[in-house]
């Protein structure tokens, strides 16, 4: 018959220190952190709203001025915070809806889909 022996865990290995949600190791998410699209500053955003890290991040990011992206779920801009992000170009003759975007919301069957323009 086969044993398993079972290893007693090492805890000075286990790390207790948090980690971002948008640091993979890979650098994967960071043209979405960086981009000047609005779709991509929502989508950065809502990872920002269920970090663990994020109120530190605006705090570190303020500090430092950071000149822009998406810090802690807030858009900076010349180290400041900026409300939204303008889009280039002429603005529209009615004002667009406000983007709203939940990183991993549920569709239910029959949900119309939503168009950004």
């Amino acid at each position: 018959m086969n044993t398993i022996q079972l290893q007693p865990i090492d805890e000075t290995l286990v790390s207790t220190v948090a980690v971002a949600r948008c640091a993979d190791g890979n650098g994967t998410l960071t043209p979405l952190f960086f981009s000047d699209h609005v779709l991509d500053i929502a989508r950065a955003k809502a990872i920002c709203a269920r970090c663990a890290l994020a109120e530190s991040c605006l705090r570190d990011a303020l500090e430092r001025e950071e000149p822009w992206g998406v810090w802690g779920g807030e858009l900076l801009s010349g180290g400041r915070i900026v409300a939204n992000k303008r889009p280039g170009g002429r603005p529209p003759k009615r004002p667009r809806p406000p983007v709203i975007v939940d990183e991993f919301g549920v569709v239910e069957p029959g949900d119309e889909p939503v168009t950004v323009n």
